[in-house]
């Protein structure tokens, strides 16, 4: 008799996974998605007034060093390759992001060559602040006060709902400054989108025969699920236990769109820095296909709040009362034995997508070696911070 599994969640996470234990094992796999469209986040439509495609949910650009990744990506449909530039509005003046020598130059009026903006910077930097505690503390120590202020502050306090010294100083880490005129947001080699979308790739992934799809089915844990073999989740970990310990903390994006004639601001994104402006930044989505031509544009304004009960959750917080909390349910599903917990919202962290599709991968095999060698079938992907 085969195997009938059930996945919840039609992201990359629940896309791969299904697809991967279709293609390798004999089984019938359900995958059930409580919106009333695939591919989650990722989601992908062309507009009707403009035919612009649009990123339904915020942009996702696709990059990674990962040949493999890259490869498998664009078996399933046409990656073209993109270069995702990044502009700044501070004080009523456009800056170039990420922070590099155009920016700096930009910003104190200089003409720095890059081994004099090396040690410039290194005289902004707050030498009291030997280890860095928070956000704030890491930023001063690497850019002072007054790249910190124009570039970061505001923006981050808009973004994440709280003060800058509140969040770790991990998620500095991760935004570069580069000491050449180098404006392209990612460093990594293979950078591209889907010509028709992510909705098309998530569509490919799920294009097999022994794999189902209901859409705006909400998935209730323990109700009616005793046909299947293996349940492997994708939702939000405390969700799944109907908040017993209390919510994780998420933010969450809302937008507001808006069609114009021409091109409204020249990049596919525009950060606003200064606190008083209540949006983070706005993108123009047909800047995300510069191989097509629209007559009309059409633009997001993004705005970060907190997510409340019917509030799509975007990225984990991870707040020190987060990490209790989380503690508590991963020992709570580490007591299933026919549930497995996958992706950024089931594991509570941030990954990127090519992270994302690596992971979903790696548990397929790790989980059918189990099934074929009799072995407790794993509950969580190995990588736990």
């Amino acid at each position: 008799m085969l195997s009938k599994y059930l996945i919840i969640g039609s992201g990359f996470s629940g896309a791969v996974l299904a697809h991967e234990l279709a293609k390798n094992s004999g089984c019938h796999i359900d995958v059930w998605e409580e919106r009333n469209h695939i591919a989650g986040n990722c989601h992908t439509e062309r507009d009707e007034e403009t035919g612009i495609m649009v990123h339904q949910y915020g942009p996702h650009i696709f990059n990674t060093n990962k040949k493999e990744i890259w490869d498998y990506v664009n078996s399933f449909t046409e990656f073209i390759p993109y270069v995702h530039r990044v502009k700044a509005m501070y004080s009523g003046k456009v800056y170039t992001l990420p922070v590099n020598l155009l920016t700096l130059n930009q910003f104190f009026n200089k003409t720095f060559t890059p081994s004099t903006a090396k040690e410039f910077l290194k005289t902004l930097g707050d030498k009291n602040i030997i280890e860095p505690k928070n956000f704030e503390e890491q930023a001063l120590s690497f850019i002072g006060k007054e790249l910190y202020k124009a570039f970061f502050y505001g923006y981050t306090k808009k973004q994440w709902g709280a003060e800058p010294k509140e969040l770790p100083a991990s998620v500095l880490k991760r935004i570069p400054v580069r000491f050449n005129y180098d404006d392209n947001y990612h460093n990594n080699f293979f950078t591209g989108i889907p010509k028709e979308g992510y909705s098309r790739l998530i569509e490919s992934l799920l294009d097999h025969p022994s794999i189902r799809i209901y859409l705006n089915k909400k998935f209730v844990p323990a109700a009616g699920v005793n046909e299947y073999d293996h349940i492997f989740y994708t939702g939000p970990i405390d969700a799944y236990f109907n908040y017993e310990f209390g919510r994780l903390g998420y933010r969450t994006v809302t937008f507001e769109s808006s069609v114009q004639d021409g091109d409204f601001q020249g990049t596919a994104q525009m950060n606003y820095c200064d606190e008083e402006i209540p949006y983070t930044r706005i993108t123009e989505h047909k800047h995300f296909t510069p191989w097509e031509s629209h007559e009309k544009t059409i633009i997001f304004k993004e705005f970060s709040k907190e997510t409340e009960v019917n509030d799509i959750p975007y990225y984990p917080k991870r707040l020190q009362k987060d990490k209790i909390l989380l503690t508590k349910y991963r020992q709570k599903a580490a007591l299933l034995s026919n549930v497995s917990f996958l992706g950024r919202l089931a594991t509570y962290r941030y990954m990127d997508m090519h992270n994302v599709i690596g992971e979903a991968i790696d548990f397929s095999k790790s989980f059918l070696k189990a099934v074929s060698s009799s072995s407790p079938r794993p509950v969580f992907p190995n990588k736990e911070d």
